[in-house]
């Protein structure tokens, strides 16, 4: 019986509940808009932009495979599948980790600058169009601040 009772109320609120199916139908309506707005103009998908961008912050323009993968904003499940076609196309290339041998460095091109360039004028475009134009800076910050209270990680 007591189970039952804990069963109850550890059940989300409605509020809760509309506030997790919002979230989840905006965040998938903004990147598809976003994606669509990068397809539009033939430039790759923005999982490719997290990439190039990863790679560029880092001090050495290189990061071995999982440290990108724990920094990239999007969920890439097929990381290796998707540096296989960055490389192919130029954007990025793979080196050999001196230290071990085994492992490799995936570092940014001057071409893959350049698509991370022409990617973020599009992506720039796209975030104020479906954001700012939407939000002010001070609802932005109150959104922010709401959203770090979900965040596992601050």
């Amino acid at each position: 019986m007591s189970d039952c009772s804990e069963t109850r109320t550890s059940q989300p609120s409605p509020a809760i509940t509309r506030a997790w199916v919002r979230l989840m139908r905006t965040q998938r309506l903004l990147l598809g808009a976003i994606e669509q707005d990068l397809k539009a103009s033939g430039l790759p998908p923005l999982g490719w932009y997290d990439v190039l961008l990863e790679l560029s912050r880092a001090g050495d323009s290189r990061l071995r495979p999982y440290e990108i993968e724990q920094r990239i904003l999007l969920a890439q499940h097929n990381l290796s599948r998707l540096l296989d076609r960055m490389d192919k196309a130029g954007l990025v290339k793979r080196e050999v980790f001196a230290e071990d041998g085994r492992g490799r460095w995936v570092i940014i091109t001057h071409t893959g600058r350049a698509m991370q360039t022409r990617m973020w004028n599009i992506y720039a475009a796209a975030l104020q169009r479906h954001l700012g134009d939407k939000l002010d800076d001070a609802k932005a910050d109150q959104l922010t601040e709401l959203l770090a209270l979900l965040s596992l990680k601050s």
